[in-house]
Order: C-alpha cells, then structure tokens, then sequence
C-alpha cells in the first residue's frame, strides 16, 4: 500500500475528538510514507487531513469537481490537483489512484463512499482494503446495523469482515497493510 484515500467530512463536526484524529491519520500516513488521495478540498477533516500529511512531508493528490473549485473550496497546497467534470469522475479517479480507503467521520458523501468501496470489494471490483476509523463511538449504530444484516442473512459474515474496523489510527494501518481480500461469493 503506497497511497490511501481518506473519506470524511468536509465540516469539523461538534466533537473535537474529530478534527484530532483526522489530524493524527494525516501525521501517521507521513511518518509511514503513505501518500493521500482525496477529495480535493481545503475546508473541514478532509483539509485537516491534507495538512497533517503535508506537514509532514508527504505526497497529496486532491479530486475535484470543478464546481467545487469554482465555490473556491479546493485546497492550493497539494502535490497535484486533479478537477473532474463529474462526481463519478471523481470518484474513478480517486479509486485508481489509491491502493487502500480509510474512512472517518462524515455525513452522506462519506458514507455513501464507504459503501460503493466495501460494495465493490465485495464483488471483486476491486481488491483494495477498507478501513473504517470508529472515533469516539461515531458509527457504533452502523456497525450494529451492519451486525444486524449479518444476522439476517442479507449480509455474508465473510463480506462483513471484509471492513476492516479500529479506534487507533496505527492499528488501522497495520490491519489495511496486512489485508488479504477472500473470495467469498458474492450469491453462493
């Protein structure tokens, strides 16, 4: 794993816990030589993300949509600046240029980044990591919910263990680092 792309909000969120370790993913993936790939925006945890690893020496490459570059919301500090037509664009580009996914606190886009990454694993789109950074208890409910789907049957135990989940960013990496992807059948 050379580059992760980071998943988060673009907003601060009201726990503090957030920003920190957003801060402290940026500052572990420099120290460890991983470079970023994300969405390209200076403002809330995903700039918090993007300075920490440039900060601390560390390659980022930013996608974004021109109408966010237009709203003056991209960040002007990065290795490279990648603007896409589309949000689909984008998020292709992303994809390519990452050998694993992280993702932290966020609302709608970053959840919904979650699950077309941990979908396609799932069916062998591709074979990259995905890691989930669970701060302060923040997706408690929807690793229950995703238990739930476990338990009844719509959701392979296989392909539940494939999100790989920690509270500490290094014992995150380490896991994404280590990750081998099982070919568990997406219907069998």
């Amino acid at each position: 794993m050379h580059r992760v792309c980071v998943y988060c909000g673009s907003n601060f969120g009201n726990d503090p816990a957030f920003r920190e370790a957003a801060a402290a993913v940026g500052h572990e993936m420099a120290v460890q030589g991983l470079g970023l790939v994300y969405g390209g925006g200076s403002v809330g945890l995903m700039g918090t993300v993007a300075d920490a690893v440039l900060e601390g020496g560390g390659e980022v490459i930013g996608v974004i949509p021109r109408k966010l570059v237009e709203l003056e919301k991209e960040h002007r500090g990065l290795t490279k600046l990648l603007e896409t037509d589309t949000m689909h664009e984008r998020k292709r580009l992303m994809m390519e240029h990452a050998d694993g996914f992280l993702v932290l606190p966020g609302g709608y886009g970053t959840l919904e980044e979650l699950f077309e990454v941990i979908a396609w694993l799932q069916l062998g789109f591709h074979h990259k990591p995905v890691g989930l950074l669970n701060v302060d208890g923040f997706y408690d409910l929807m690793l229950a919910q995703l238990d739930h789907m476990t338990a009844k049957g719509l959701l392979k135990a296989e392909h539940r263990a494939m999100l790989l989940v920690a509270t500490e960013v290094k014992e995150l990496l380490a896991a994404m680092q280590a990750f081998e992807p099982v070919d568990a059948g997406k219907w069998l």
